[in-house]
């Protein structure tokens, strides 16, 4: 089986599946040996953040001589990238032997394909004997796939509305779907979180008397500056005072993302007996392996792809292109799936956008061009609608002017499509 026919087969056959419960799960790694109860290290959680959170531990890790596993969703471009060992993606063929060597269980229990993926993730690792496992949560927490893993140190980045379909429509209950990652006695660190889901989340610790440590409290980072080079912050915790760290992500919500994870890397090496050290610290926050997000493709004219796919995720794209881009209305590449309250995101992104390409992703939960241009031209902007999205880039890129700054996103679906577009573009 092939690279595509793989992909083809576990789409086809397992993504039609989806069942919030951990009953299949259970079963199936117990299967398997219970991989996950053979490794340590993180899990992360949150509405958005989370991934950036993974990488700067993984870059932590590495940069302090450690073999990291890592663990994330969804790829951008290739299946491939879900699954990284000491930086590097793990070749397709040895992810195609653990499915293989897993399939008739992945029948037995009729596992989804995150569930799959999430399996393969604890089988590579487990043979790889990486030194920890960082693993991302799929959707809300509590019943994710992931959470039959224990880790050293648990995170939980934001809470905002997302997957309300599933995970329920309200801050609160999302909160409390995202606090059933929280294990007992296990250090919890927070991150930005408004006042009610906070206690929520907080009672949920208490109960299982996990140390929690609050963002601007037990912790803190102050922003420096904020540019297309990426972000600058003083970060404090405990006897850590640190000025004026470079990190390579933009965007000042990755100076909290990045504290974040910066203050979890050091509770684990607290219970490990490691000295981190400041200047691996500041090397490793500077070289952040995490594409696709904030991240500047070209600068003439500037081209910078982001992967805000909710109205969370928007306002904080908005507030640095606000910041980086004063008073510059800026095009746009768009497409955003059906599931998301689209309606708003194009809105907010209205008050910034000189003109917006829209598209429909080749995700089958995308929103049409034609319904997503409808209510760009509500807001009074010109909007173009594209056969797809690689054709509403290049539309885009071929508009722009060397001085103006073209923003693809809406969705990671888009920002894949964009990347590979980009990369051919002549």
């Amino acid at each position: 089986m092939q690279y595509q026919e793989f992909l083809d087969h576990i789409f086809q056959r397992y993504s039609g599946n989806v069942k919030l419960e951990l009953g299949r799960m259970t079963g199936l790694l117990q299967d398997m040996g219970s991989p996950q109860q053979k490794l340590a290290g993180f899990h992360v959680a949150g509405t958005n953040g989370k991934g950036s959170i993974c990488a700067a531990i993984e870059a932590l890790a590495l940069a302090h001589d450690l073999n990291p596993g890592l663990n994330t969703s969804p790829h951008l471009i290739n299946y491939a990238e879900r699954f990284r060992i000491a930086k590097e993606e793990v070749p397709i063929a040895d992810i195609l032997a653990q499915f293989h060597q897993y399939e008739e269980l992945f029948d037995k229990w009729g596992a989804s394909f995150f569930e799959i993926t999430t399996a393969i993730a604890f089988a590579l690792f487990n043979k790889a004997n990486v030194d920890l496992a960082i693993m991302e949560v799929g959707l809300g927490g509590r019943l994710d796939a992931t959470n039959l893993f224990v880790p050293d140190v648990a995170a939980i980045s934001t809470i905002g509305l997302d997957h309300i379909k599933t995970l329920g429509n309200s801050l609160e209950v999302i909160a409390a779907e995202k606090a059933g990652i929280i294990k007992p006695e296990i250090p919890l660190v927070l991150g930005d979180i408004e006042a009610s889901p906070l206690e929520i989340i907080t009672q949920t610790a208490r109960k299982n008397k996990a140390p929690v440590y609050l963002y601007n409290d037990a912790w803190k980072a102050n922003l420096v500056s904020d540019n297309t080079a990426g972000v600058c912050f003083d970060y404090h915790f405990k006897d850590f005072h640190l000025e004026k760290i470079k990190a390579n992500l933009m965007g000042e919500h990755q100076a909290t993302n990045l504290a974040l994870a910066l203050t979890a890397f050091i509770l684990y090496c607290e219970k490990k007996g490691i000295v981190p050290q400041e200047q691996k610290i500041r090397q490793a926050l500077n070289q952040v392996n995490w594409p696709g997000r904030m991240q500047v493709l070209s600068t003439s004219p500037t081209l910078i792809v982001d992967g805000a796919h909710n109205v969370h995720g928007v306002k904080a794209l908005l507030k640095t292109l606000d910041k980086v881009y004063p008073e510059q209305k800026l095009l746009f590449v768009l497409s955003i799936l059906a599931d998301k309250n689209y309606s708003e995101m194009i809105k907010l992104i209205c008050s910034k956008a000189a003109k917006v390409f829209v598209a429909q992703n080749k995700s089958d939960r995308a929103a049409t061009a034609q319904a997503q241009a409808q209510v760009v031209e509500s807001c009074g902007v010109p909007a173009q609608r594209c056969a797809s999205v690689a054709e509403a880039f290049r539309a885009a890129y071929s508009a722009a002017g060397a001085d103006d700054v073209v923003v693809a996103g809406g969705s990671l679906y888009t920002v894949g499509e964009v990347i590979t577009a980009f990369r051919t573009y002549a």
